[in-house]
């Protein structure tokens, strides 16, 4: 008997929570980290539709950045997006760029921007144009050159470190590293920093999946920007 009734008590519990209105379902689901929301959305085919809809990412954006509502909208060639696009570029700022506590929602955008060009785009453009659209908006918002080249380096090796190790990635940083060097002015060119990161990426991560000719083309290009190059990377 008293096994029953706590059945039927714990299946009371389902029915009511079950029965909660969207709004306090949101309202509950946005207090929860982050990085369970996805397994939340998988409990219920209702539930991952909350997470799709835009009143959900409205909410999220006002409990989690509250002064998101009193950005203003920014000129440039990289847009801001509806309310889930925002919390995804404020989330990537504050956890990965945060500077001094500050948390600059164009810099999430840019890094969205890049990542989506590079892992999304069979052929994506040439580097220079990418890091040229970047630098054009970080001045357009009203950055220093100095500092639109900085955020441009952090931006681009974040990228670097979270590609997915696929064959697409492997086959992007050999055409990042095969590039070849065009002479813009400081500072729409893109840092030492940066072209090291590439190789190091393919000679440590992407070493087993050359063949003979590619390795020695890559390494060739290697050579050609950095000298001394690491021990590491030779030996085929």
């Amino acid at each position: 008997m008293t096994n029953n009734c706590d059945g039927g008590d714990s299946l009371s519990s389902e029915n009511l929570f079950a029965r909660l209105p969207d709004h306090l379902l949101i309202e509950i689901f946005i207090r929860a980290p982050v990085k369970e929301w996805p397994q939340i959305s998988c409990v219920k085919k209702h539930w991952a539709s909350l997470f799709r809809c835009e009143l959900f990412w409205q909410a999220a954006l006002v409990k989690n950045f509250p002064l998101a509502d009193q950005a203003r909208r920014w000129p440039g060639p990289i847009p801001r997006g509806l309310n889930r696009r925002r919390f995804m570029a404020l989330y990537i700022s504050k956890q990965i760029f945060a500077l001094d506590g500050e948390v600059d929602e164009i810099v999430g955008h840019t890094y969205l921007f890049l990542k989506e060009q590079l892992e999304l785009s069979t052929t994506p453009p040439h580097s220079g144009i990418l890091h040229g659209t970047i630098i054009d908006q970080f001045i357009a918002c009203g950055k220093s050159r100095d500092l639109a080249h900085d955020l441009a380096s952090l931006i681009w090796l974040a990228v670097l470190d979270n590609l997915e190790e696929n064959e697409h990635t492997f086959a992007l940083l050999k055409r990042l590293a095969r590039e070849g060097d065009v002479f813009l002015p400081y500072p729409y060119t893109r840092s030492a920093k940066v072209q090291w990161r590439v190789f190091e990426k393919l000679f440590t991560d992407f070493r087993d999946c050359f063949n003979h000719v590619d390795y020695y083309d890559t390494l060739a290009c290697a050579k050609s920007r950095f000298q001394p190059i690491p021990s590491t990377w030779l030996g085929f």
